[in-house]
């Protein structure tokens, strides 16, 4: 047994609710206990009243759980959240977010399809396509996400799936999720979106033509650095007749605990979503006058290549902040060995601030031709703002940009 969908008996007061209402009281159904925080239900099987009932169970004339990698009502009441806040008619979770990615690609293509993608992914999204999906004869094309008529020419051709993300690991690039689901479709293709930078809180890639929307649930859904997970959510059918069977069988599911740990983050996500972004707009202003600092990406500014479009389809700017400081790589080491508060990590979405240097961590692998393409210079940081004092925010950063001055990387604004 597995419920994906929000449930059919949903009352017309829960249905009225509102986001963060919907983050505390979605898709409950308590047990006899009644009690006011979810159960865990940490089992890895279940039992039957009869042989017959196994029997039938197992055929489907019968509603029962099974095995807790084909449903647990611990996750279930996961999923049922996530699609009520997503406004999507199914969730499937997973183990993590990459587990979320590859199910979603996975499930649906076979050798002789074509996939397109945009060529800003995170570092696995990108070998996916680059090297998993071609050795099963899936041809795979990338794409300038923020060029239409690359869309339009990769798309003229039928093709099975779209993968994107918006705004993008690690330069925040936002691509127009309309424009480019409305050719996908055209094409014939299930639009695949991560949303995992915007999160549930601050863009629905559903209500902007996406098919598909998959999240790395480690990040702001948790967002304590507790837990792994991840989750597809979309249509009902497509979950169930497509995605199910494969993520089933291939044993890609979530655990109890981490499904509980998750639960209890939503409860907050707003909350820490909004006090982080707002963290992250005095940090991004901060940054574009330090010493030292060649540039500063965060969709909220205005000088943000695409900071329209992410006003007209995301409700805030999110809590990662993109930035190149001077003297390359050797400039970025000395930036972040001398943060003291902010910790070096490869994370994000976190209660506490993390920053990362993607050319030798997350896109390290993608190789130096890509990484240039994609914007991502050896000076690079990726950060990710957490819910500290944001002036101490700001004076840990400027113990960064002081090492770049004592090491003469910095030139003054």
């Amino acid at each position: 047994m597995t419920d994906t969908t929000v449930p059919s008996n949903t009352s017309d007061i829960s249905r009225s609710w509102r986001s963060a209402t919907r983050l505390i009281h979605g898709g409950v159904e308590r047990t006899p206990y009644g009690e006011t925080s979810e159960a865990i239900f940490l089992t890895s099987g279940f039992a039957y009243d009869s042989a017959e009932q196994a029997a039938a169970t197992f055929t489907g004339e019968a509603t029962h759980y099974q095995y807790s990698r084909f449903g647990n009502p611990t996750v279930d009441a996961l999923q049922r959240r996530l699609a009520e806040i997503e406004g999507a008619e199914a969730c499937v979770a997973t183990a993590t977010g990459m587990g979320a990615v590859s199910s979603a690609l996975l499930a649906q293509v076979k050798a002789g399809d074509r996939v397109v993608a945009s060529r800003a992914l995170f570092g696995s999204c990108h070998w996916i396509i680059a090297n998993l999906l071609p050795r099963y004869g899936v041809e795979t094309v990338f794409v300038d996400g923020g060029d239409l008529n690359a869309w339009a020419e990769a798309l003229s051709k039928p093709t099975a799936a779209v993968l994107l993300e918006s705004p993008s690991n690690p330069m925040l690039d936002v691509l127009d999720l309309r424009a480019i689901s409305d050719l996908a479709h055209k094409a014939g293709a299930i639009v695949v979106v991560d949303n995992a930078f915007a999160s549930p809180v601050y863009q629905k890639p559903l209500e902007l033509g996406a098919d598909v929307v998959v999240y790395s649930c480690t990040k702001h859904i948790d967002g304590q650095g507790r837990v792994l997970g991840g989750a597809i959510l979309g249509r009902k059918e497509w979950i169930d007749e497509t995605v199910l069977p494969f993520t089933r069988n291939t044993g890609n599911a979530l655990s109890p605990f981490n499904a509980w740990v998750m639960l209890k983050g939503l409860e907050t996500l707003n909350l820490r979503v909004d006090a982080m972004t707002r963290n992250a707009a005095i940090v991004a202003d901060w940054l574009a006058q330090a010493p030292g600092i060649v540039s500063v990406r965060y969709p909220g500014r205005a000088d943000h290549p695409q900071h329209e479009l992410a006003k007209k389809q995301m409700s805030g700017f999110g809590s990662l902040v993109a930035f190149e400081v001077a003297g390359g790589q050797a400039g970025a080491f000395a930036f972040l060995d001398a943060l003291r508060v902010i910790l070096i990590s490869n994370n994000l979405g976190d209660a506490r601030s993390l920053a990362t240097h993607p050319a030798t961590t997350t896109h390290m692998k993608i190789g130096p031709e890509e990484r240039a393409r994609l914007g991502i210079s050896d000076g690079a940081i990726r950060l990710s703002v957490g819910l500290e004092d944001s002036a101490d925010l700001v004076d840990d950063l400027a113990r960064g940009a002081a090492a770049l001055t004592a090491r003469s990387f910095a030139p003054a604004h």
